[in-house]
C-alpha cells in the first residue's frame, strides 16, 4: 500500500512503533557498551573495546537518526543542524579509529598485557548480531509501508555496522580456542577501514550520494 492512501490513524501508529524499534536499538547499544567495555577491561582485549566504544558511537549517530526521524515526518528542513551532528559523528569515529590503531600496536609490540579469552565477549558479539537483525527487518517493512528513506537508512545503518564487528567474533573465538592471542588485536585493526568508511560517508554524504 502507497503511503499517500495509508489512513492517518494508521500512519501515526506506524510512526510510533518504528520510533519504539529506533529506541530499543538505543537502549541495546547501552548495553550492549556496557558489557563490551567491562569485557575488554577484564579480558584485556583490544577488540571487544573498539567494539564497545564504537556502540558509543552508535547511541549518539541513533540519536541523530531519530532527530531526522521526526523531521521527516513533520516536514521539518534542518539540514544545516543536522550537518554540524553528521560531522561530530564522522570526526568521532576518525578519532576511535587512531586510538585502535595505538592501542593494537602497542598491545602486538608487548607493551601492554596479552588480552585474554572472553566468553562473555563471544556471547555478547553473538547476541548483538541477532538482535540487531530482528530490528533491521522490523524497522524494514514499517519504512516500505511508510515510505521513509530515513527509517530505510538507519536500519541499515545499524545492521552493517553490527555485522562488520563480526570480526571482532573471529578475533575472540581464536584467543578462547587456539589460544592466538595476536588475533584479538589484530581484529581490532581489521575494524579500522569499516570505521573510517563511517567517518568518511558521515563528514562526506554528499560524495556517496552523488556515486
Amino acid at each position: 500500500m502507497r503511503k499517500d492512501v495509508l489512513p492517518l490513524i494508521d500512519r501515526d501508529a506506524l510512526k510510533r512503533r518504528a520510533l519504539l524499534l529506533v529506541w530499543i536499538g538505543e537502549a541495546w547499544n547501552f548495553l550492549e557498551a556496557g558489557v563490551a567495555l567491562w569485557s575488554a577491561f577484564n579480558a584485556g582485549s583490544v577488540a571487544l573495546l573498539a567494539f564497545g566504544l564504537d556502540s558509543l558511537i552508535e547511541i549518539f549517530a541513533g540519536l541523530v537518526l531519530i532527530w531526522r526521524l521526526t523531521g521527516e515526518w513533520k516536514q521539518k528542513e534542518e539540514e544545516a543542524t543536522e550537518g554540524i551532528a553528521q560531522n561530530l559523528v564522522g570526526i568521532t569515529f576518525f578519532t576511535l579509529s587512531a586510538y585502535i590503531l595505538a592501542q593494537s600496536l602497542t598491545t602486538l609490540l608487548g607493551w601492554l598485557p596479552k588480552p585474554q579469552e572472553s566468553t562473555v565477549g563471544i556471547a555478547l558479539v553473538i547476541a548483538s548480531a541477532l538482535v540487531m537483525t530482528m530490528l533491521f527487518r522490523a524497522k524494514s517493512r514499517i519504512a516500505k509501508r511508510l515510505g521513509s528513506r530515513a527509517l530505510r537508512a538507519e536500519a541499515v545503518e545499524s545492521l552493517i555496522c553490527d555485522l562488520q564487528d563480526m570480526t571482532v567474533l573471529l578475533g575472540l573465538g581464536l584467543n578462547t580456542l587456539l589460544g592466538w592471542w595476536w588475533a584479538d588485536p589484530v581484529a581490532a585493526l581489521a575494524l579500522i577501514p569499516l570505521l573510517l568508511k563511517e567517518g568518511w560517508e558521515a563528514v562526506f554524504p554528499e560524495k556517496n550520494d552523488s556515486r
